[in-house]
């Protein structure tokens, strides 16, 4: 019987019913039984200061941190905005990984898939995203890479996840299940 390993899911986009949310739920459904994946929300997250990171940094920071830190892995799922991440992610990247020398990402087993209603879903943000897992020091899964273009169709109007889209989130989410283990033992 193998682990069972907590994944915090960083979701891009802000609105509740966004689609990128909606995909982060589905995975949460579909993942192997090694993942349990929790999203982890970066909406309160002050854009970050150091000026306010000291002593007694904002509440916000500290919860994320700690949710981030005790996870054992980290999904990101993001829309693509201007060819790269949304800014909530970007800052939330940037409060995870403050103060110097403490990141919280740092070794977490990670992986990407980017959606859009576009035809090259989030191309531009993923590759983006993957760039800073180097600095970050986040081993990122390589393959599969995971864009969802189309994304608009990917649910139905009761949110029920299409079942063409079903097989390729399955495939992605086995991966990554079988990432994590490989790389926590």
């Amino acid at each position: 019987m193998s682990n069972v390993y907590n994944v915090a899911v960083v979701v891009g986009s802000l609105r509740k019913a966004s689609i990128n949310r909606k995909v982060a739920l589905a995975l949460a459904e579909l993942a192997p039984a090694n993942l349990k994946l929790e999203i982890v929300e970066i909406g309160d997250l002050p854009l970050y200061n150091e000026d306010i990171d000291g002593d007694s940094p904002p509440a916000a920071y500290s919860t994320f941190r700690e949710k981030v830190g005790s996870s054992d892995a980290v999904l990101f799922v993001t829309p693509e905005y201007n060819r790269s991440v949304p800014a909530p992610l970007k800052n939330a990247i940037d409060v995870g990984s403050r103060p110097y020398g403490k990141s919280v990402w740092s070794r977490k087993p990670g992986a990407v898939i980017s959606v859009s209603p576009g035809a090259i879903g989030g191309f531009g943000a993923n590759q983006h995203l993957r760039q800073s897992f180097v600095f970050l020091d986040v081993p990122c899964m390589q393959q599969p890479e995971a864009y969802l273009g189309g994304a608009g169709s990917a649910f139905d109007e009761a949110g029920k996840l299409s079942e063409s889209v079903k097989p390729f989130l399955q495939s992605f989410i086995n991966a990554y299940g079988q990432f994590v283990e490989q790389h926590k033992k």
